[in-house]
């Protein structure tokens, strides 16, 4: 079994079609950047989105999202995707992220993860919860 970390930290390059008009990080592009840091966290952790989905027919939805944008990023900044879990609850889990440059904290965002099998609320997998719950 893995051990995993309190929180775990993805790369992220800006690029051209991550910005606006305005040469600045689109406010969704910072969805897709911590959505990617969840991936990727679990994928850490051993499971990948494909396999749950056809071995354990789980799949994961955003049920709430919270946001803050604090400051700026543009093209070719490398950013930081800080994701920790702060809850893992029945069918859901609590995500706390962080976007940074350096050390200059762009956004923050509490996400709740509902976990569903053929469209409805199922328990989070006994495995990955026990997993999971080493992290928070």
């Amino acid at each position: 079994m893995i051990t995993p970390t309190p929180f775990h930290e993805l790369a992220v390059r800006v690029y051209y079609e991550d910005t606006d008009f305005s040469g600045r990080v689109y406010h969704a592009s910072y969805l897709r950047f911590m959505e990617r840091g969840r991936t990727e966290w679990l994928r850490a952790l051993g499971y990948e989105h494909g396999a749950l989905a056809g071995e354990q027919h789980v799949v994961f939805a955003v049920r709430r999202l919270e946001i803050d944008y604090l400051a700026p990023a543009v093209i070719d900044d490398l950013l930081r995707v800080e994701t920790r879990v702060a809850a893992v609850r029945g069918a859901a889990i609590d995500f706390a992220q962080t976007v940074s440059r350096g050390d200059k904290t762009l956004a923050v965002a509490k996400i709740l993860v509902a976990a569903l099998r053929d469209g409805r609320p199922m328990r989070v997998p006994p495995a990955l919860r026990a997993v999971m719950e080493t992290a928070v």
